[in-house]
């Protein structure tokens, strides 16, 4: 049966909202198939505004590889605003899609991406506003499937009430066996319903389905077990990984936005995964193992992309771009391929000890010169060896004499607050060692114009690192070292002039820590802070600590924990975590042992150029570290324009 657009209710709603651009779809690069024509039908959502939504990439993958399926169709739709929202709900206009305009209620599946667990609220507002029943068990055969995937998909418990299914890891494969799994359920008659439906999702055994899983608690407020309630469904979920980049090349028709959007650029991901070990990464841990993009493949992506996009930034991503085994000939390949025109080339940040000036002279070849990011998260030496962030204060002030030296003006220094056994003397730390960067720099390149901007982020720790057991910090302290901080890089005026201080106070990292880590008992909590109007809790104006926390005190204690309980305590090593069952590749017993190592202050190598540490991901997943060089070269590239053929062609792959 055809679905109608409700762009006719909608259209007249616009001219009273702000940026109204963002509702209106046809970007370039956007797609809008037949609607009988498709038999699985998918809506997929960035559960934030347009804006942010937009350049995902995670989400823009998904479109294009369901879009190329014949039997299947996906539309975007995103968060709106509060002043729509409000309109919305006075009109009767439901949740709809940017492409057609199609109301969300009426797809075979909503897939919802969570990069963080501060999207949790709009998810509620989305399913409120599609007319889908909020808890799963409300739910019959007429309402979408709502999957949820991202990084926050690895302990999605906070919102087992609100789900359907979650996808652990990557989604390129996995969006394909669900597309299947309801295409044949469809076509079969749609036999046992929206249960059995569901049942042949949990078999995957790569599917996780909350429903067919019940908990069990200890007196004290401790999981006891997690068991499954059918016979027929695994007691673990395993998370997806795709093995071959080079097989998956999207985005290839990058999706331009009309509304201004936070990443204007074409990116590209060199490579998934990262081995360095960082303890408090969760993105380091769950991506695991590395797989690299072959040199001539990236090329190709980048010669296609801009050719559809028209976008003059490329953005070579991963998790650590400058540790590509050929990033090198990536980045002068690149440089000579676009010399003379409008095309920049970025690296998202830099690893202290992976820059090196001829990297960052081949990325501003064509004059565009931004500042440098580096990340040495911590202050000092010994908490940089708590959490394995290998970088000595030498190492960091000859790479950025180096910057100096060699004509950056803008050096910006990302640091945390509140990571384990972390003292005053570790942050204040911090102040001390900008001070050095900015006489450093200012002898290096014998000016006085020089900048250092000092970025501090609340440490949270999250699900499948050997920092989940770990107590947060509370909000008190943080912002007591904050205060600290601050005070000491002003102590010298002549240098703390020079030096840009960032931070958010450590009560936003307290909500986010309460999501991370919780279970199942925190879904009355963000069911409460809907309620009572909270949305989009990742902008800073519309966050409200307060009303997370008056909500978490009014129900938790009716489960016998507390605000505290899930924050500031310590876990011991037996505790059932709340996401045990959820198989992220990584041996519990080897993540236990590199948080005593924390503890110790012990330092663990990067197992892609060293023996391996057992930590569990390639046996367990069937996988293997992938990394080149491939002897591949992207040269010889002539100059763009005066060439149209693909990459590929020119560098005889």
């Amino acid at each position: 049966m055809s679905v109608t657009s409700v762009y006719p209710q909608l259209e007249s709603l616009l001219p009273q909202v702000g940026k109204p651009i963002q509702y209106v779809g046809g970007e370039l690069g956007a797609v809008v198939k037949d609607w009988d024509e498709a038999t699985v039908r998918w809506a997929l959502m960035y559960p934030d505004a347009y804006e942010v939504g937009v350049p995902n990439q995670g989400i823009q993958i998904l479109y294009e590889v369901l879009n190329e399926r014949a039997d299947a169709l996906a539309e975007r739709t995103y968060s709106v605003w509060p002043d729509l929202e409000k309109l919305m709900r006075e009109n009767d206009v439901p949740q709809f899609t940017v492409d057609a305009h199609r109301p969300v209620g009426a797809f075979d599946a909503f897939g919802v991406s969570f990069a963080t667990e501060m999207g949790y609220t709009n998810l509620l507002t989305a399913l409120d506003l599609a007319g889908i029943p909020l808890s799963a068990a409300d739910r019959d055969e007429s309402h979408p499937v709502v999957v949820a995937g991202g990084h926050a998909a690895f302990n999605p418990e906070p919102i087992a009430e609100f789900i359907d299914a979650a996808v652990l890891g990557d989604g390129e494969e996995a969006v394909g066996e669900i597309t299947d799994i309801i295409r044949d359920w469809k076509n079969e008659g749609r036999p046992g319903g929206r249960d059995e439906l569901l049942l042949r999702l949990a078999r995957t055994e790569s599917i996780y389905v909350p429903r067919f899983y019940d908990v069990d608690y200890l007196p004290d407020g401790r999981i006891r077990r997690v068991v499954p309630n059918r016979a027929d469904v695994p007691f673990r979920v395993h998370k997806r990984t795709t093995m071959d980049l080079d097989a998956w090349p999207y985005p290839k028709k990058p999706l331009v936005p009309l509304a201004e959007s936070v990443h204007e650029r074409y990116a590209v991901e060199i490579f998934r995964g990262c081995t360095r070990g960082c303890r408090f990464c969760q993105a380091g841990m769950i991506t695991r193992p590395v797989r690299e993009r072959s040199i001539t493949t990236i090329g190709e992506m980048v010669h296609k992309g801009i050719e559809e996009s028209g976008f003059n930034e490329v953005g070579l991503l991963s998790l650590s771009s400058a540790d590509h085994s050929e990033i090198a000939d990536v980045c002068s390949g690149l440089a000579d391929r676009y010399e003379g025109e409008n095309v920049s080339l970025s690296l998202p940040s830099t690893r202290v000890d992976a820059f090196n000036v001829d990297l960052a002279n081949e990325l501003s070849r064509n004059g565009r010169r931004s500042g440098l990011t580096f990340a040495p998260e911590g202050g000092s030496e010994r908490i940089r060896r708590v959490i394995n962030k290998m970088v000595s204060e030498e190492d960091l002030i000859n790479t950025v004499v180096t910057a100096y030296g060699n004509g950056w003006r803008q050096v910006k220094l990302y640091f945390m607050c509140g990571l384990p056994t972390e003292t005053d003397e570790d942050v204040v730390g911090i102040a001390d060692m900008a001070h050095k960067v900015i006489k450093a720099g200012r002898t290096a390149s014998g000016r006085s114009d020089i900048r250092c901007t000092v970025s501090i982020g609340g440490f949270v720790p999250k699900p499948h690192t050997p920092f989940q057991w770990a107590a947060q910090t509370d909000a008190e302290t943080v912002d007591r070292r904050l205060k600290l901080l601050k005070d000491a890089i002003n102590s010298e005026k002549s240098l703390g002039r020079a030096i840009g201080f960032r931070y958010h106070d450590g009560r936003p990292s307290l909500i986010e820590g309460l999501l991370s880590r919780g279970d199942r008992r925190l879904s009355g909590v963000i069911r409460k802070v809907w309620e009572e109007g909270g949305r989009f809790d990742g902008w800073s104006e519309h966050f409200s600590y307060e009303r997370w926390y008056d909500a978490a005190e009014a129900v938790l204690p009716e489960h016998g924990v507390s605000f505290a309980w899930y924050t500031t305590r310590e876990r011991d090593e037996n505790e059932v975590l709340p996401w045990d069952h959820l198989d992220s590749g990584l041996d519990k017993d080897w993540l236990w042992s590199d948080w005593q190592d924390a503890i110790s202050e012990v330092e663990l190598d990067d197992c892609r150029w060293t023996p391996c540490f057992d930590c569990g991901v390639c046996p367990a997943m069937d996988t293997e570290i992938q990394i080149g060089p491939t002897g591949r070269k992207l040269l010889p590239l002539s100059v763009a324009g005066a060439d149209s053929r693909p990459v590929s062609a020119v560098s005889g792959q």
